[in-house]
């Protein structure tokens, strides 16, 4: 397997990480987020769990060190749990802790599947880039 020294564009895919990480704290602090009704049951709870998946499978990708990744781990659930309060604090959202629950999940499940070909997702775009500008 590849090892996440071998990024190319490694610089730029931790902005897009932190960015996205940005763009969750903005999204769950405003008071009114854009929403989407499609009439799935707890959608709001498959959010969170993607979105906290998707935010620790970005970063375990960038970093190989186990204890940089238990780092990211516990930063991305004590992220999700400081929102949920803050939340609570305001008077336009509320705090759930189904919403920690399903974060933490997402947080969970990816740390332990990102031992698969999962771990390699931003290595194979980053290829499959470099060979587009190589073509063109």
């Amino acid at each position: 397997m590849q090892q996440m020294s071998s990024l190319r564009y490694r610089t730029l895919w931790l902005t897009l990480g932190w960015l996205q990480i940005t763009a969750v704290w903005v999204l769950y602090l405003m008071p009114s987020p854009p929403s989407v009704d499609i009439g799935i049951d707890f959608l709001d709870k498959l959010v969170h769990f993607a979105t906290y998946a998707m935010l620790m499978g970005w970063f375990i990708q960038l970093y190989p060190h186990t204890r940089t990744r238990l780092f990211y781990a516990v930063g991305f659930i004590g992220m999700g749990m400081t929102i949920e309060i803050l939340q609570g604090m305001g008077k336009a959202r509320m705090f759930e802790a189904a919403d920690i629950l399903a974060n933490s999940l997402g947080v969970v499940l990816i740390s332990s599947i990102m031992h698969t070909r999962v771990n390699q997702i931003l290595f194979t775009l980053e290829q499959q880039f470099i060979k587009y500008l190589r073509k063109n």
